[in-house]
C-alpha cells in the first residue's frame, strides 16, 4: 500500500495540491513497528494524521506510534472504535491520541459522548467527529456544533469526516457548503429515516429484503 501510494496519485499532487491538507486512515491494519515505518516512509505528504494506525484498543501501541512520528509532526487520530468514556479517558491521558474521534453510535448516547469530549478539553486535544456510516455525519454534525458553541469555541483545528452517500434516505440530510456542514434549521437529532426507506429496508419486511430472500 506504501509503495502503490508514493506512486500514485498523491505522490504526485494531482488531486489536492500541496496547500491542502491531507489525512491517512490505516483501518487498524498494522503492528505498532510497522504503523512507524510505513508513516515515515510517507511523511514527504505532509500527513495531519494517521487514523487508526493499530488496533483501537492498544492505548500503549498507539502511544508508542505517536512517540516514533513526533519528529515528522504526525498525529495519531483515533476513537470510532472506543466503547466508552474509560477508554478515551486512559487514551487522552497517555497522550495516546492527538485528535480524538468520538462517534455518534459506539459509546452510550449524548451523555456520554459529551463527558468525552470535556475530557478532550480537558487535555487539550482537538474533538474531529467519525463519520461515514449510515445517519452518522447527520448524527455527528450536532456534536461538531456543540463542540464549538459550548466546549472549544474553536474550528481552526477541527476537522469533521463527511462522506457523500445514503442521505437520501433521511428526513433531514445534512448539508455542505464550502466544505463545511450547514447548521440544520429543523428541531432534533437528524436520524429520522423516511418512510420510503424504511418501508423498503426494514429487515426483514421491507420490500428489498423481501425481493432479495424470495
Amino acid at each position: 500500500a506504501v509503495v502503490s501510494t508514493q506512486s500514485g496519485p498523491y505522490g504526485r499532487g494531482d488531486l489536492i495540491g500541496p496547500a491542502n491538507t491531507l489525512m491517512m486512515d490505516a483501518n487498524q491494519i498494522w503492528d505498532v513497528n510497522a504503523a512507524v515505518s510505513n508513516m515515515k516512509a510517507l511523511a514527504v505528504f505532509r500527513p495531519l494524521w494517521i487514523e487508526e494506525p493499530t488496533c483501537p484498543d492498544d492505548v500503549e501501541g498507539h502511544y508508542a506510534i505517536y512517540q516514533g512520528l513526533r519528529e515528522q509532526g504526525i498525529g495519531v487520530a483515533t476513537g470510532e472504535m472506543c466503547q466508552n468514556r474509560i477508554m478515551f479517558k486512559q487514551f487522552l491521558s497517555r497522550n495516546a491520541m492527538q485528535f480524538c474521534q468520538i462517534d455518534s453510535c459506539r459509546v452510550a448516547g449524548v451523555t456520554e459522548v459529551l463527558a468525552i469530549m470535556i475530557l478532550a478539553r480537558k487535555f487539550g486535544v482537538p474533538v474531529c467527529p467519525h463519520a461515514g456510516g449510515v445517519g452518522l455525519c447527520e448524527l455527528v454534525q450536532h456534536y461538531a456544533y456543540l463542540d464549538y458553541f459550548m466546549i472549544s469555541g474553536r474550528m481552526d483545528d477541527r476537522r469533521c469526516e463527511y462522506a457523500e452517500h445514503l442521505h437520501e434516505h433521511f428526513t433531514c440530510p445534512v448539508e455542505i457548503r464550502n466544505a463545511r456542514y450547514v447548521l440544520p434549521k429543523e428541531p432534533g437529532f437528524g436520524a429520522e429515516m423516511t418512510r420510503e426507506a424504511v418501508e423498503t429496508y426494514e429487515f426483514p419486511t421491507g420490500t428489498f429484503w423481501r425481493e432479495f430472500l424470495a
